[in-house]
């Protein structure tokens, strides 16, 4: 894996991937986080509306630029980033590229597609409202990082959205579409030359424009629990935390625990004590959010009503056992085996390796392969473990949230 500072402030990072097939794609350090609070809604619009149009390209030119060569484009936005990928075969590296900075730096934004996308978006925010199951990590975040962007909802108001005009989104990306926070990710058979031929010249941000300053989430943490009535056939509950930030060396620890309590594996000691040995859910799982200053942990599950409050006791019964004492030496060793063998069996995602590698040039402008974090897990002890869950999964300090 190798990665360069190029003259405008862009990183780029590379590593070779033994297939034909090149997955490129761009990290923007533009997020919901980073919207200011007439923006609402902002981050995810901005990314809509970089396929309708550029200088250069129509909307029918944007998507069929690398569907027919049988590519495909994606993108996404996050509370910290907008990525904006290609999946191509090597041959068409170059299109890829180009089609990339195109959208990212050329974007017009025409006020027509902004009422369609508006709508479309609207929708999407319903389905959002109809899936209590979804919409609860939102509410849940809401909670945690209560006033602070962190918390704010990523797919923003639907009457916001449609007050917005061209200027408001060139605005916003003008301010955050910039050189200097953006990471250029490229994971395929292709070396760092033929890379560094193919980028269009983009020129770094004037001063003016580096303004974005995030804040880190400074009111101290205190628990609350809110019942909100939904109407719903089942209870919906989630129970967490605030957590280490992506910088914590302690981050890995809770990783650990964390995989440990309600990880993916049927063997996860949540889902043996709810469902395997009680049939009081037939989802829970246990999860772990990471931004680079702050985080969450939380853990859901749906249950019968009259099962709530059981189920929620068993859940801090769970936390105890791991908070109480270190885990023995071949319990967190069966552990380790378990969490390093299905970090090596994601490295077989290659889009998903890829986007991860942008991602962490982008937030922490470092490199980690999956050799090293899985030797990052293997070194760690029982006290460092034991620490994590403690400092984390303290039952008596859990933010709760129902639906009913």
């Amino acid at each position: 894996m190798e990665s360069r500072l190029l003259g405008n402030g862009m990183r780029l990072v590379a590593a070779s991937c033994p297939t034909d097939t090149v997955y490129v794609g761009l990290a923007m350090d533009a997020g919901t986080r980073d919207e200011e609070e007439k923006e609402s809604g902002m981050a995810h619009f901005a990314e809509h509306l970089s396929f309708k149009g550029t200088t250069r390209r129509t909307s029918r030119q944007i998507i069929t630029r690398m569907e027919s060569v049988g590519g495909d484009m994606n993108a996404f936005t996050g509370k910290e980033e907008t990525v904006y990928y290609c999946t191509c075969r090597r041959e068409h590296f170059g299109r890829a590229v180009d089609l990339l900075f195109d959208i990212v730096f050329n974007s017009t934004y025409p006020r027509e597609a902004m009422e369609k996308e508006a709508e479309v978006v609207t929708d999407e925010i319903e389905s959002y409202n109809d899936s209590p199951s979804e919409l609860i990590y939102d509410d849940f975040e809401a909670m945690l990082f209560h006033g602070h962007p962190l918390g704010r909802n990523i797919l923003g108001d639907a009457d916001r959205l449609r007050q917005y005009d061209s200027t408001d989104v060139a605005r916003y990306t003008g301010r955050l579409y910039i050189p200097e926070r953006a990471a250029l990710f490229v994971y395929g058979n292709i070396a760092i030359p033929e890379i560094l031929r193919h980028i269009p010249d983009i020129p770094a941000a004037a001063a003016t424009v580096r303004n974005a300053v995030r804040t880190m989430p400074d009111e101290e943490y205190r628990p609350e629990e809110k019942v909100i009535c939904k109407d719903t056939h089942q209870t919906h509950i989630m129970m967490g935390a605030r957590a280490y930030g992506g910088s914590e060396r302690k981050r890995t620890a809770l990783l650990l625990a964390n995989n440990i309590l309600g990880g993916p594996g049927l063997s996860s000691r949540l889902n043996l004590a709810l469902r395997e040995k009680r049939g009081l859910v037939y989802t829970v799982e246990s999860t772990l959010t990471t931004y680079t200053d702050a985080g969450l942990w939380a853990v859901y599950f749906g249950c019968d009503h009259k099962d709530a409050a059981k189920c929620k006791r068993l859940v801090r019964n769970e936390l105890r056992r791991l908070c109480d004492a270190p885990l023995p030496e071949k319990t967190l060793n069966a552990a380790k085996r378990q969490l390093t063998g299905q970090i090596a069996l994601s490295y077989d995602n290659f889009e998903s390796v890829a986007i991860g590698m942008g991602k962490r040039m982008l937030h922490y402008n470092r490199t980690q392969t999956g050799e090293e974090m899985i030797q990052a897990i293997r070194a760690l002890t029982p006290e460092q473990v034991w620490e994590a869950a403690r400092e984390v999964f303290n039952p008596e300090r859990l933010t709760i949230l129902e639906y009913r």
